[in-house]
């Protein structure tokens, strides 16, 4: 039986808002945070996401697993199809108070981000596909079809990380023509190469798959590409969910 990717969409579009609503709740009050064993932070905005969006995914969605970087115990349940969540990426900006937070969910297939959402509630942006071949854009309740660029030739903005400055990185840009650089948190700066709005994003050094999915299958739809170092698209359900050596996303 064929996927009903619109049916699947819609699920996902649902437990993100939701989602993105007990994150805003938490986001307006004073929060703790505490460090996990690998050093990254938590908040119980990350927790409370979670809850919601593996809630949601697992009772419409029986039979598809639901790998969630908050889970340890479902890092090992991803198959050929499952949900690839991220329920608060950008825990770093959540803290910081900047609104460049980001939920993340993915459904991977074969390997391959076939849908995402990636919602940031705080700036009002949702970027989404709403079917496996469609992008789009919602702002303010007005969803707009995306289309990631051909880069100018005046030269590609980039988007480097606010949380994660890189030599390596700028040495790589050193090979385009760069215009503009533009500092941005989490998922979102693969949201603005689909939307047009800069063309480059080179990553280098060790991400998770979960950092990555949800932002890969909106530009993929866009028309734009994510290629690991050795010029192959990522790959989703690796042993360990780990992007080892980074990758760059590139517009059309």
């Amino acid at each position: 039986m064929s996927t009903d990717y619109q049916q699947i969409a819609s699920v996902m579009k649902e437990a993100a808002i939701e989602a993105g609503n007990q994150i805003m709740g938490i986001y307006a009050q004073d929060f703790q945070f505490e460090k996990k064993s690998d050093g990254s932070p938590v908040t119980e905005a990350d927790n409370a996401a979670h809850s919601v969006i593996v809630s949601q995914l697992s009772s419409a969605f029986r039979n598809i697993p639901v790998v969630s970087e908050e889970d340890e115990a479902s890092h090992g349940l991803a198959d050929k199809q499952f949900f690839l969540v991220d329920p608060l990426d950008g825990t770093k900006e959540f803290i910081s108070r900047n609104g460049e937070f980001t939920v993340n969910i993915a459904l991977i297939e074969s390997g391959v981000p076939v849908l995402g959402i990636v919602y940031a509630p705080a700036v009002s942006r949702m970027f989404f596909t709403p079917d496996s071949a469609r992008a789009c854009e919602e702002s303010n309740g007005k969803a707009r079809d995306i289309l990631a660029r051909k880069a100018p030739e005046d030269g590609m903005i980039a988007l480097v990380s606010r949380s994660h400055p890189d030599e390596k990185m700028e040495a790589y840009l050193e090979g385009f023509k760069i215009k503009d650089r533009i500092s941005a948190g989490s998922s979102l700066k693969f949201c603005l190469i689909a939307a047009g709005e800069a063309d480059i994003y080179p990553r280098f050094g060790r991400t998770m798959e979960w950092d990555t999915a949800a932002g890969d299958a909106v530009l993929r739809a866009s028309g734009g590409k994510v290629l690991a170092h050795d010029q192959k698209p990522l790959k989703y359900g690796k042993p360990g969910g780990d992007n080892p050596d980074g990758f760059v996303a590139f517009g059309a």
